[in-house]
């Protein structure tokens, strides 16, 4: 243990000699509220996940702190073959913000082999912040694979997807969006029904439902 949290230092010290106090204050300004945030780009984070060899014990201990840069390099230094679905449902009920969402969607959860079960169980879930997770990372299996990913459950998505269009999360009805647009690409049979659904949208007369069923009618009349 010893070992890790001198590793830990290390990159503590990284991260202040790279650290971006302008963009750290932006970020802020925008909502993005960690303990700590030394607003270090992605491609330096990378670069300096790159010199430590990935590690799960040493992943947990920057998980664990709430600090971006730190949350960060913990989705890039987690083994994929010592990532359990235990481990990540826990990291999934600790996802913070949406930033942090698509990180570890994108370097840790879509590489899983169970990504698809995480999806259908996720999807259904009460937590408005856990279906916000489950729609981000079935698009992100959806731009990885561009067919049809076998075992999802698309009915389930997509009637959870359109219930929440309506919600006051705009995260969860953004992600929802998302998957929505993805899912109508899998076939001209799914994108007719996702219309079908969200038609009454149209005469709502709510700005944002219109803009909705707009952007969903211009993406599957041009698939």
């Amino acid at each position: 243990m010893m070992e890790k949290e001198i590793k830990l230092k290390e990159i503590r010290a990284k991260l202040r000699k790279s650290m971006d106090g302008v963009v750290s204050t932006s970020m802020r300004e925008k909502g993005l509220k960690y303990r700590l945030n030394f607003g270090v780009n992605l491609p330096t984070l990378r670069q300096i996940a790159n010199n430590y060899d990935c590690d799960p014990i040493l992943s947990e201990m920057l998980w664990k702190e709430d600090v971006r840069e730190l949350k960060i390099l913990a989705t890039l230094l987690y083994p994929i073959d010592d990532f359990s679905e235990e481990n990540a449902r826990k990291w999934c009920r600790e996802i913070p913000n949406q930033e942090i969402r698509q990180q570890v969607c994108m370097n840790l959860f879509q590489n899983l082999p169970y990504a698809h079960d995480l999806v259908n169980h996720w999807v259904s879930s009460d937590n408005e912040s856990i279906r916000t997770t489950a729609y981000w990372l079935f698009a992100r299996l959806m731009i990885i694979h561009s067919v049809q990913i076998p075992d999802i459950d698309c009915t389930t998505l997509v009637r959870n997807a359109v219930n929440d269009l309506s919600s006051s999360d705009f995260f969860l009805r953004q992600s929802a969006v998302n998957a929505l647009k993805y899912a109508g690409r899998l076939s001209s049979e799914l994108s007719r029904e996702i219309l079908e659904k969200v038609k009454i949208m149209a005469d709502s007369g709510i700005p944002a439902l219109q803009e909705v069923y707009s952007l969903l009618k211009f993406e599957f009349d041009n698939n």
